[in-house]
């Protein structure tokens, strides 16, 4: 199962030109993947996206993929347009099971912050049912972050104590539902991985199966590559930086066999993440 996360930051690369069509062939460059996790795009927001439907264009431009976007943000204009901004998953894996969270966004009116959300969509591997969450938590506020942490946290350890085993009876509501305990978690955090708030995630030890970051369950010598500030220095004055994770529970980390990042694009402000797990626990040829 290959799957790649991005934050394709609505198109725009560092060359200040919004193109998803090149977004899409670098993905597809870097991984062969089963699901894309893409977060940033934009519905009629014209400042970024021109005032088109880029869930729309992604859904073209990637044939064979279910398409399902979710927006955190859902406004409606004075002239009855709809305005929306969230998070992506395409997969061409069967799904089984969607379900879009809203994070907590305590302190809203008191900090520059926005809406932010989980996308979750449990897709059938060839080694059982797993949860993809597709997240993008807040920049400007630690507290809104760390409030958005618990609750991944939360809908993880209620996932993994009460799995619910689909019996595929969609026109029935209360047959129909899945509720795996197994998940791969992706996207941008924005925190470092130096960060306490990393440490909630990689480090919980909540009832049932907990996230564990799967770079180091290949990476043993802990060097990480940079995930975002490569080639854009105008947002990110720092320089590199890694923000971009994906998160794998406890049960699935031996089945990683490969994760890395593609740092030769400037398509984003950020680089695309990919990961590779084997059908069978492996054992892991670490560097």
């Amino acid at each position: 199962m290959r799957l790649l996360t991005w934050n394709i930051q609505c198109g725009k690369g560092c060359d200040g030109v919004t193109d998803l069509a090149r977004i899409v062939a670098i993905a597809r460059e870097t991984s062969d993947a089963d699901v894309f996790c893409f977060q940033e795009v934009s519905s009629n927001f014209s400042s970024h996206d021109g005032g088109g439907d880029q869930s729309a264009e992604l859904a073209a431009l990637l044939p064979g993929y279910m398409p399902i976007f979710r927006p955190a943000i859902e406004t409606v204009d004075q002239a009855g347009q709809l305005h929306r901004f969230g998070n992506m998953t395409l997969s061409r894996l069967p799904v089984l099971q969607i379900n879009n969270h809203i994070l907590p966004w305590p302190g809203a009116g008191s900090v520059r912050s926005m809406r932010r959300h989980a996308l979750e969509v449990t897709v059938q591997a060839a080694f059982g049912a797993v949860r993809i969450v597709n997240t993008h938590l807040e920049y400007y506020s630690v507290a809104q972050r760390e409030a958005q942490i618990a609750r991944l946290l939360d809908l993880q350890e209620d996932a993994s104590t009460s799995p619910k085993a689909p019996t595929r009876q969609p026109d029935e509501p209360y047959e129909s539902q899945t509720v795996a305990a197994s998940s791969l978690m992706c996207g941008d955090f924005n925190f470092d991985v130096t960060d306490p708030q990393h440490a909630l995630i990689d480090r919980s030890s909540r009832p049932g199966l907990n996230y564990r970051d799967a770079w180091t369950a290949v990476h043993a010598d802990g060097q990480r590559s940079p995930t975002c500030g490569l080639y854009d220095h105008v947002q990110w004055t720092a320089g590199p930086d890694c923000r971009d994770f994906i998160f794998a529970t406890e049960d699935l980390t031996g089945r990683v066999s490969h994760i890395d990042v593609n740092g030769k694009t400037d398509a984003s402000d950020h680089q695309p993440v990919f990961i590779e797990l084997a059908d069978h626990d492996t054992p892991i040829r670490r560097t």
